[in-house]
């Protein structure tokens, strides 16, 4: 039998994209991705905000911040123009800019649910297509592109609180995932997906508020704590590595056991 080749986690040398990666789970990726060696371009709507994370995370590597508002389609095209002035392909896209809306049902406003809806799941299609020339430069059957999109675990349990238009948005990333993941993979990209459940983000800042609440939350979750930095990373990095490079389709519950049977029986989070 020929000796098997050990797989390599290594990421070092390519180029990302993440959206919304300059606080939350995506800074968290970002912080990940460049500490791996990778160039990242990082987006958000602030430019101050994008400036202070360039500064931060350029003392580790290489980061180019780069401000725009995923949610029209302008902010799309002026994303996809900064980096095309710099690269001409991109081995990893990161879809994980979000929002979320919480009101009681009677009074939830349809302004909000089209705002969620717009952000969480029509400007990662969007972003997907304008990506798509410089993701298939990269694109090879050794070493594929990737996509990676962010969901949550509410995109596949009811939550207790009132959010309706985030976790409607999150089952539609996920069957998203899925069948973009089914066109791509002759062009050689894949496309996958972390769904987290408690992070300390700011989509649960209203428990993170709450000491109590927090704690609650932590113990709920079977291995007993929140997520951490090296959870989200480590995750995009094994998707983005040769170790990742046959999986696509994939939601990964990023939960610490969290929707797991019987560990939802009173809703997510």
């Amino acid at each position: 039998m020929a000796a098997m080749s050990a797989p390599s986690f290594s990421v070092s040398g390519k180029v990302a994209v993440v959206t919304g990666g300059t606080s939350g789970i995506g800074l968290m990726i970002s912080h990940g991705l460049v500490q791996a060696g990778v160039r990242v371009y990082v987006s958000s709507r602030k430019a101050d905000v994008c400036a202070e994370v360039q500064e931060e995370l350029g003392k580790l590597g290489e980061c180019i911040a780069i401000p725009a508002d995923l949610a029209t389609a302008e902010g799309v095209a002026a994303l996809v123009a900064a980096v095309s002035e710099h690269e001409s392909a991109i081995n990893i896209l990161v879809n994980n800019a979000g929002a979320a809306w919480g009101a009681p049902l009677d009074e939830y406003p349809l302004d909000g649910w089209d705002k969620v809806i717009s952000l969480n799941l029509r400007a990662p299609f969007a972003i997907t297509q304008a990506f798509l020339p410089l993701l298939r430069a990269a694109a090879s059957a050794e070493d594929p592109a990737r996509i990676v999109n962010t969901t949550s675990i509410e995109g596949t349990v009811v939550p207790r609180h009132e959010n309706y238009a985030y976790p409607a948005s999150k089952a539609g990333l996920n069957m998203l995932t899925r069948h973009l993941a089914r066109r791509l993979a002759p062009e050689h990209i894949t496309v996958n997906a972390i769904a987290p459940g408690p992070f300390p983000s700011r989509m649960i800042a209203h428990v993170r508020r709450n000491e109590e609440q927090w704690k609650e939350l932590e113990r709920r979750v079977p291995m007993g704590r929140a997520g951490r930095e090296e959870d989200a990373a480590g995750a995009v990095i094994y998707f983005a590595s040769s170790a990742g490079s046959y999986l696509t389709g994939a939601v990964l519950p990023l939960d610490g056991g969290l929707s797991g049977a019987g560990a939802l029986t009173a809703g997510a989070l």
